[in-house]
């Protein structure tokens, strides 16, 4: 398995948090028939993207990517110490998995520059914050952390109706630590990365692309969650905000890329979770690499 892919001038460690078992797929995907499973469990299972219950295989990991100038991270996973009680396997983590993984890749928290949300969901801003004694601080002591304006603007709403704790524990210290900049969507880092809006999952949803003079690779975030949704854009999961623009997003996306030599980083493909768009029918398959 693969933790790193070179392309153009960037260099790209996956930092893999976990990958298990996450969601039943007819109970994940609202629109996904029990006909449309059966027609498809074989390879969703040979592809470790679906278990013996029908339950969705998901990574959870964040893209660290080292341009010529800089070194970014790509949402952030899930955290320790974090009160989740919704999700068992990420209340009050404790574990040094995703600091062994940074380790492996050559990476410490002093390297990155800066740390690039797609959305503010509990597991894409989870290491944006560690505890220290008793409170909240960056995780990352020198870098800028960029949001997405409209995106940040939206949980700001939320929370002031009612506390949510990603949003209070994992963003909120980092304004208050004056290390975040709200950007829009016309925002570049030098000429090596660029934002591109993917509404759908959260109004603010964004993807990323990096490359100079082109998009060498582009990072999903969750606009897209299982390789089923590759082959069938139209399914969108339970989760997603606006279901219906979160498909008309993911179906323009994947023909933006299709056919090209970007490499799209999934955030939670089961491994290697990287590849390229290629056309299948009236969908699409991310061919790995």
């Amino acid at each position: 398995m693969s933790l790193k892919f070179s392309v153009g001038d960037l260099t790209i460690h996956r930092i893999i948090e976990q990958e298990v078992p996450f969601f039943p797929a007819l109970e994940m995907l609202p629109g996904l028939t029990a006909e449309v499973l059966a027609e498809n469990r074989a390879w969703l299972r040979e592809a470790k993207a679906l278990d013996d219950q029908d339950v969705l295989i998901l990574c959870f990991q964040s893209y660290v990517v080292k341009t010529p100038h800089h070194t970014i991270l790509v949402d952030s996973c899930i955290g320790n110490d974090k009160p989740r009680p919704q999700r068992p396997k990420w209340n009050m983590k404790t574990d040094d998995t995703y600091q062994r993984a940074l380790d492996v890749a050559g990476v410490s928290v002093e390297d990155i520059d800066f740390v690039m949300c797609t959305h503010l969901h509990v597991d894409h801003v989870g290491w944006n914050t560690r505890l220290e004694n008793g409170r909240w601080v960056p995780t990352f002591p020198k870098a800028r952390y960029l949001f997405a304006k409209q995106e940040f603007d939206y949980w700001t709403e939320q929370n002031a109706k009612a506390e949510v704790p990603p949003f209070a524990d994992s963003v909120l210290p980092v304004v208050e630590a004056k290390r975040h900049e709200l950007v829009g969507n016309d925002h570049q880092i030098g000429d090596h990365v660029r934002i591109l809006p993917t509404p759908g999952h959260t109004p603010g949803h964004v993807a990323f692309a990096m490359g100079r003079g082109k998009d060498d690779a582009v990072f999903s975030g969750d606009l897209i969650h299982s390789p089923l949704q590759t082959l069938y854009p139209e399914l969108s999961p339970k989760f997603d905000v606006d279901q219906a623009q979160a498909a008309k997003t993911r179906r323009s996306f994947l023909e933006r890329y299709c056919d090209t030599d970007t490499l799209c980083c999934t955030a939670h493909f089961p491994s290697p979770s990287v590849g390229k768009i290629r056309r299948k029918g009236n969908g699409f398959v991310c061919a790995a690499m």
